[in-house]
């Protein structure tokens, strides 16, 4: 059965191009035009990515992405026609995994959606498959998983996205030892780490919340200025 991707622009040209070249790579497209619609698809289909546009008729993108992320977990890929740092860690921060700006190659679109799903459908798929590698994790009541791609915090389980549980699960294989941004994104997210990259850090923001742990006084992931991020022992 073929992936599920939603589609929400208000720019009809661009909905439309976008859903030609995903048809042409097998998808099943679903597509609208404003927010309310999609959010009914969604409840109703569950599909396996979105990609949003930030500007929308009804909802803002920022506040759509924020209401999927309340029950739904697949990979959201926002659409900005801006380019100031803030409007991207906004959608990071809202739980958005990864951000175009436009305008864009449709061709560049279609990678990232197959690099996403790829990513997502290899953490949910991990169940059953056992290697010598340590599949699980204990450090001070964070519990978490690769098996079964849980995580859990003092025995209540966190529902975090495909990114959030890759950039947790690497930072606890390598608890004690402070990973450099550059390394962290490379290998979360398996692309090459560009200067002034803000990415990894609206994830781990949006990671400590749900940690609810504060930057100034982090119980697990701690800043090392300068360099990187560490879960010390």
């Amino acid at each position: 059965m073929s992936e599920k991707v939603l589609i929400v622009d208000d720019e009809k040209e661009i909905a439309d191009l976008i859903e030609i070249y995903l048809k042409n790579d097998g998808y099943t497209v679903y597509k609208f035009y404003n927010g309310r619609d999609a959010l009914k698809c969604i409840e109703e289909t569950a599909p396996d990515l979105a990609v949003i546009d930030v500007m929308l008729p009804d909802i803002d993108g920022f506040r759509l992405c924020q209401k999927i992320r309340e029950q739904f977990y697949f990979p959201i890929i926002m659409l900005t026609a801006k380019i100031a740092d803030e409007d991207k860690i906004m959608g990071l921060t809202m739980g958005a995994d990864d951000y175009i700006t436009k305008p864009f190659n449709p061709l560049e679109v279609a990678a990232r959606v197959k690099t996403q799903l790829r990513r997502y459908m290899r953490y949910n798929n991990q169940a059953g498959k056992r290697t010598e590698e340590t599949e699980e994790h204990d450090i001070r009541g964070l519990l978490i998983n690769r098996d079964t791609h849980k995580c859990s915090l003092y025995g209540k389980e966190l529902q975090l996205t495909p990114i959030e549980f890759g950039i947790l699960w690497y930072l606890c294989e390598h608890q004690g030892t402070v990973v450099p941004s550059e390394e962290l994104f490379e290998a979360v997210w398996g692309e090459k780490y560009l200067d002034n990259n803000n990415t990894v850090m609206a994830h781990i923001a949006r990671l400590r919340e749900k940690l609810h742990e504060s930057a100034k006084k982090p119980k697990f992931i701690v800043n090392v200025w300068g360099v990187g991020y560490t879960i010390e022992k």
